[in-house]
């Protein structure tokens, strides 16, 4: 699914902005917390704008008017004005502050709701988004976000609180020339409405074109080994140039659509600063405006007017932020496919048992890939699942870690249904190691440290020794220190591996689900792998997906899937003296020509 059809990044910008930050407002309630008092303090701040031509006025028609300046009435004119503008100094700096801290605060709480959402959201869904998409939502989209809110959020609030003191001050000073202004303000109001939507659609695809551009250059970076195997540098950079094409045209032409609103604004000023003149002087020459309030007037157009042109200029930010926020609610939206439950029951102390009770799963959008699943593990038992490619081995064990949840039937674990089951609970008694165990960039005992936070370095020792790899890790660079790479890269498929089983080691779970370790190492290592996994397995439920037959050879029950059934279920002699599926599989695994050879 690409990032333009995924949800929540489909252009709906006819929908509100304003409508849109609420929402994100009643998810990151830190968003909108004292927003009362900030807006009180900008309507102080903004009064000190006022001063300077109400001061003007006064000097005009009081002090000026008789032809000699009284100083001392200057003075106390002059000292008032500096005060009442520190006054509204501080006010602005505290509402500016409140503002930015709410941002902050409020968007942190929005990347966590995100991040927490997408969590909750089964392996399923996950994988039919490109990893770079996903990634776009809690970085870039968000980001938008934060520079509308720390700027453009105390433009409005000072913008807004600006227009309304001024035009109370010009309805007392003149009604025609405040009617006047007022009405060319409504007539641009009304163009401006119709402009945003186009605007609007147009900001909501430079998000999509951005999500298309992270998710396909993170996919062509992580590809590079193979891109260069193959000699695909040209096809690479050319699928990268087109992303990058598509993402500048549509930034382009938000560029040029923002333009022209910015010279709108331009040309609305002097027109409604050309009416005032002309009116203001006609009807001043009647003796009906006074020349102090005439100036003042002008004063008060300017100050009228740029707050307005600011405002133009926060709606060009106001709709890319729309459509950050519409992508990140878009993924809120999506109910998540896995639930915890509301009343969570306690999975039973010991080895954990399995059973599967008529489950049906089917892909979405796609057919059926287990069909009427009825299996049974007894606690303790040690079981290989195996299968060739698609039968629906893979899709099982995802059911009994709950990475997925059935399309019908049930999975119980310990005798309790896996709904009922608290996500922690679970984790902290299933391990699931699959076959190419994810390492994160940091050192070889962070990563296993990973699975029991604030476990001690001695501890992390141990189990290696436990494991009996005590001589391997002596034998890397830096020991546990050393730095294993992005995904592990550093480290050898089977030496990632050994740190996987490690890590799942010393959770010490209860049931145990192994995607074949071995089915990709050298066999120098494949000894240790298989030495760590007997030990590991030992006294306890394990589920292992065999690629390779010789750990179903070891186990002490082999399940057999084809088609998405359950086709044999039996030790490994009885299966082979049985001439059925799994013998058909193990004869061509042993010539040669199966999987896993």
């Amino acid at each position: 699914m690409s990032a333009a059809t995924a949800p929540g990044s489909r252009p709906t910008a006819g929908r509100s902005v304003v409508r849109d930050l609420r929402r994100a407002a009643r998810v990151a309630p830190a968003l909108s917390r004292g927003v009362g008092l900030t807006a009180v303090l900008a309507v102080v701040g903004t009064a000190g704008h006022l001063l300077v031509p109400l001061t003007v006025q006064q000097l005009v028609d009081r002090v000026l008017a008789g032809g000699e300046v009284a100083r001392a009435e200057v003075l106390v004119v002059a000292v008032g004005a500096v005060v009442a503008a520190v006054v509204a100094g501080l006010a602005s700096w505290r509402a500016m502050f409140r503002l930015v801290r709410a941002a902050a605060e409020g968007l942190a709480e929005l990347r966590t709701a995100t991040f927490r959402h997408l969590h909750r959201r089964s392996v399923v869904e996950s994988e039919g988004d490109r990893r770079g998409a996903l990634v776009a939502r809690v970085t870039s989209d968000v980001e938008t976000i934060t520079q509308f809110v720390e700027w453009g959020g105390v433009g409005i609030l000072v913008g807004v609180a600006q227009v309304l003191l001024v035009f109370v001050v010009m309805v007392v000073l003149d009604p025609v020339l405040a009617g006047l202004v007022v009405a060319a303000a409504l007539v641009y109001a009304v163009l401006l409405a119709v402009f945003q939507r186009v605007l609007g659609r147009a900001h909501d695809g430079v998000r999509a074109r951005n999500a298309e551009t992270l998710a396909a250059m993170g996919e062509v970076v992580a590809g590079l080994p193979v891109v260069r195997a193959y000699g695909a540098e040209e096809r690479a950079r050319a699928r990268a140039a087109e992303a990058l094409e598509a993402q500048f045209r549509a930034e382009f032409r938000v560029g040029r659509l923002g333009a022209a609103l910015f010279s709108s604004a331009e040309v609305f000023a002097a027109a409604v600063t050309a009416g005032v003149v002309v009116v203001g002087v006609v009807t001043g020459a009647g003796g009906r405006l006074s020349p102090g309030t005439l100036v003042a007037f002008l004063f008060l157009v300017t100050l009228f007017i740029e707050p307005v042109q600011m405002l133009v200029e926060i709606l060009d930010h106001a709709q890319s932020a729309g459509a950050g926020v519409r992508r990140i609610l878009g993924v809120l939206d999506e109910p998540a496919a896995l639930v915890e439950p509301a009343r969570p029951v306690a999975l039973p102390p010991g080895p954990l048992g399995v059973r599967l009770e008529a489950v049906d799963f089917a892909y979405p959008g796609g057919p059926p890939v287990l069909h009427d699943l009825d299996v049974t593990v007894a606690p303790g038992e040690r079981v290989a699942v195996v299968g060739r490619t698609g039968s629906g081995k893979s899709t099982f064990v995802r059911l009994v870690t709950r990475l997925v949840d059935p399309s019908a039937g049930r999975v119980l674990v310990g005798d309790v249904p896996l709904r009922d089951v608290a996500r922690d609970d679970l984790r902290r008694r299933v391990a699931y190691v699959p076959q190419d165990g994810f390492l994160f960039d940091t050192t070889v005992a962070a990563n296993v440290a990973y699975a029991v936070p604030g476990v001690d370095r001695d501890r992390v020792r141990t189990a290696f020794d436990e494991l009996g790899l005590g001589d391997w890790i002596d034998g890397l660079p830096d020991g546990l220190d050393t730095e294993v790479g992005e995904r592990g890269r550093r480290l050898s498929a089977g030496e990632r591996q050994l740190v996987a089983l490690t890590r799942a080691w010393l959770v010490a779970p209860d049931l145990l689900i192994l995607d074949e370790a071995t089915s990709a190492v050298d066999a120098a290592l494949e000894v240790r792998l298989r030495r760590a996994i007997e030990r590991l397995t030992a006294g306890r439920t394990s589920l292992t997906v065999a690629h390779r037959l010789s750990t179903a050879e070891a186990a002490e029950r082999v399940l057999v899937f084809a088609d998405g059934r359950l086709v044999e279920d039996g030790a490994h002699a009885a299966l082979l003296a049985a001439g059925g599926a799994y013998a058909a599989l193990h004869a061509d695994w042993a010539a040669g020509t199966g999987e896993g050879t």
